[in-house]
């Protein structure tokens, strides 16, 4: 036992023991006087009436008054030792960005782009045990397919459909969508969280990257996966024709590596190719904002608290109980 850290957790509950003591003290004196009795009660009837025979039996209030002081100590909670416990920590929030531009229709992976992607967020859905999970899928404009829920199965429903020809708009402007992740991430009450997008590449870079560093400096890292390939492959514009350039030939959209690099560099995370999207997953699954560090373990939460050791006093006071509950005495 550490003597000079010993203190009460509850103090003011020790405000209670003066009162307790003098109204013991008043009740003891008052019993061993019995005037004002006596001026009642006709002096053959008194005895027979006292607590205990002849008033000269042993005091319960003494027994009482200990039974109170220990009671008021107990609850003003004596400490001087400290107690390791697991913490708390608030389920992680994570939004998965989708790109559904034109361009992720390209079969350069097969069978085409938003197909991988799609199977990209079915995996990561897998590996979000007990975190919140939101999707928003984006082409000129972003929507919210789903905000942040522990309901991974619906998630997994709705995400079954998502491809570039449901867009009302075509466009690809990632800038947008990540300020709607932001505001999900706000509207779900969490201070921190991560964005996880997925995407061949935007026509927004500079609104990008000022988006991405706007939800780094609140805490939430913005991871990227590429989707599609270096070399490419022909766009497809939509009718099953594919997208052709000022002279006629086919343009081919390629995946943007550096760009997409920047921008999750901006947002305080990593890019990775969909090949290697298992690398990303025990990341996210750490929790709490962070620059990546790949050999970085999840550390586990503990939290310092002080024992109260008010709960050795209960078997001294529960005899005192019993003591006081002699016949005779109360």
């Amino acid at each position: 036992m550490d003597v000079s850290a010993f203190h009460f957790l509850h103090p003011g509950w020790l405000l209670a023991l003066p009162p307790l003591l003098f109204i013991a003290l008043w009740l003891n004196r008052g019993r061993r006087r019995d005037n004002t009795w006596s001026k009642l009660v006709d002096s053959d009837l008194l005895p027979l009436l006292r607590l205990s025979e002849g008033g000269r039996g042993p005091s319960p209030w003494w027994l009482l008054a200990a039974a109170w002081t220990l009671a008021v100590v107990a609850l003003a909670g004596p400490a001087w030792e400290r107690q390791q416990s697991t913490g708390f920590r608030v389920p992680d929030a994570w939004v998965l960005v989708l790109d559904l531009s034109p361009s992720m229709a390209a079969t350069d992976v097969t069978p085409d782009r938003a197909t991988r992607a799609r199977y990209a967020i079915a995996d990561l859905l897998s590996a979000a045990r007990d975190a919140r999970v939101g999707l928003v899928v984006y082409a000129g404009e972003p929507h919210t397919v789903a905000p942040l829920t522990t309901d991974v199965v619906t998630v997994r429903e709705l995400l079954q459909p998502l491809a570039p020809s449901l867009m009302p708009e075509s466009g690809d402007q990632l800038g947008p969508a990540l300020d709607e992740a932001e505001r999900l991430l706000s509207a779900g009450g969490g201070a921190r969280g991560k964005v996880v997008v997925l995407s061949d590449g935007c026509a927004d870079p500079a609104q990008a990257l000022l988006a991405a560093q706007r939800l780094r400096q609140r805490g939430t890292a913005v991871d990227v996966v590429g989707v599609g390939t270096p070399a490419g492959a022909p766009e497809p514009d939509g009718s099953g024709r594919f997208v052709r350039d000022a002279q006629g030939h086919t343009r081919l959209t390629r995946l943007q590596t550096d760009q997409l690099q920047r921008i999750a560099a901006a947002g305080g995370g990593r890019f990775v190719p969909l090949s290697e999207l298992k690398d990303l997953i025990p990341a996210l699954q750490a929790g709490g904002p962070r620059e990546f560090d790949s050999d970085a373990a999840a550390p586990s939460t503990q939290v310092a608290s002080w024992r109260n050791e008010g709960v050795w006093l209960l078997p001294p006071l529960l005899l005192l109980a019993a003591l006081l509950a002699r016949r005779g005495w109360i």
